[in-house]
């Protein structure tokens, strides 16, 4: 390693520490606020300075693991998504009012995630969530309250949507449950709108998850038009441009089954999915192939839209954000036959860390590209279909869902599709 580099890593990891670089390194001013929900092009992101990244800069740096205090150093001056998932509604206000404060001292602008969902993740690695529609009601209006007048953006409930409790293990016979999952998310978004400078986004999974038409009849339900889009990709690794193809076809299929023809007002399940070929066929509807990483089939569904709705005005389309915390090689593809239940979206081995977090996207439609997830935080004990505990991909027990990784972390950060370097700011 240079002499440069030694130099500058207990520089680094000095100023992170103190919350210097970490806190400012997007503190160029945003420019004129906007007048509405919409995140100007210009946003800068918040970045903590308490972050794992930063934590682990330092515990490396200590531990005389210079290359890797360089790496974390350069990954703690990247903002990333505030996850809102404890606490009581006076606790978790003060959590978001000092994070506002904070927030306004270096001139940008936070991006938290609600995850507290009645049922949340069913019983699965991120089991929990408020006990009732009353509890969490109270506890999205302590958030709302700590957000107030200023700006930050929100992503609502992961997995919120693309996992419905009558998807669940136990299922949900007479749809009570599903139908309190949609009625809590709508009192997220009415109570998170009325805030005049907060950018709202439903959770909407990801591109190998709910087709086309499922996922967008459901964001319509759960007053996706009131909000200003949608979010995909939530600790997923789809790859960028698979998303965005996606996302247009999602938000084309809102269009056309609410301000399209009259007889198709309503039915979004004629919209061609992304497992659509005419080779495969569902009694002659758009149906589901069994490959969710073939994307070759892609060009069919490109053309029903075509043929069938044309291209609505870019203006009348819904927006949305992206997550590429860890899509910079794509998704993991597990080995054909290896194990009975692969869990690709679970720690996926090998992975890095995608496009760098900006509301300059140059998409008409992408607001914004986040690193929501956490990068670093383990997604849960992953099996692989086998006895357990051990990991078969990785020899360990993994940590529980939202434990700090510091291998998975160091794995993300050097695997970066674009390579990691410090965040300046400008």
């Amino acid at each position: 390693m240079s002499r440069v580099r030694r130099s500058l890593v207990p520089v680094a990891c000095a100023v992170l520490a103190s919350g210097g670089l970490a806190g400012g390194a997007a503190a160029a001013a945003p420019g004129a606020p906007a007048a509405d929900h919409t995140l100007p092009r210009n946003t800068r992101f918040y970045v903590d300075p308490e972050a794992g990244a930063a934590r682990q800069a330092a515990a490396d740096l200590k531990a005389g693991k210079l290359d890797d205090a360089l790496r974390m150093a350069k990954l703690a001056t990247w903002p990333q998504a505030i996850w809102l998932d404890y606490g009581t509604p006076d606790e978790i206000k003060k959590v978001v009012q000092k994070t506002m404060s904070a927030a306004r001292v270096t001139r940008t602008v936070p991006v938290f995630v609600l995850y507290n969902v009645t049922g949340r993740d069913c019983s699965f690695y991120s089991a929990g969530g408020a006990d009732s529609p009353e509890e969490y009601r109270a506890w999205v209006q302590g958030v709302a309250d700590g957000i107030g007048g200023a700006r930050a953006a929100v992503v609502v409930e992961p997995d919120g949507l693309a996992l419905l409790p009558k998807e669940c293990p136990e299922g949900d016979a007479d749809g009570t449950r599903t139908e309190e999952r949609y009625a809590n998310i709508r009192t997220a978004v009415d109570i998170m709108t009325a805030r005049p400078r907060t950018s709202v986004y439903l959770d909407g999974g990801s591109s190998n998850w709910q087709p086309v038409g499922e996922l967008a009849g459901r964001l319509i339900k759960a007053d996706l038009a009131k909000t200003q889009g949608y979010a995909l990709n939530v600790s997923n690794y789809q790859p960028t441009d698979q998303l965005n193809r996606y996302a247009t076809w999602v938000s084309t299929c809102v269009w056309y089954a609410t301000e399209g023809p009259a007889e198709a007002r309503g039915k979004t399940d004629r919209c061609a999915s992304q497992y659509y070929s005419p080779a495969a066929p569902n009694d002659g509807q758009p149906g589901n192939a069994v490959d969710f990483y073939d994307t070759s089939t892609w060009k069919w569904v490109d053309a029903w839209f075509d043929q069938v709705v044309g291209r609505p005005p870019v203006k009348d389309l819904s927006h949305y954000v992206l997550d590429n915390s860890r899509n910079g090689l794509g998704a993991w593809i597990p080995p054909a036959g290896k194990y009975t239940d692969a869990e690709p979206w679970c720690n996926a081995p090998g992975r890095g860390i995608g496009v760098r977090p900006t509301a300059d996207t140059g998409q008409p439609l992408a607001d914004a590209y986040l690193y929501v997830k956490t990068i670093g935080e383990s997604d849960g004990t992953c099996h692989r279909g086998t006895p357990g505990p051990i990991d078969p991909e990785y020899g360990i027990e993994d940590p529980r869902a939202g434990a700090w990784w510091p291998d998975f972390a160091h794995t993300l950060a050097r695997n970066a599709k674009p390579a990691l370097t410090f965040n300046t700011g400008r």
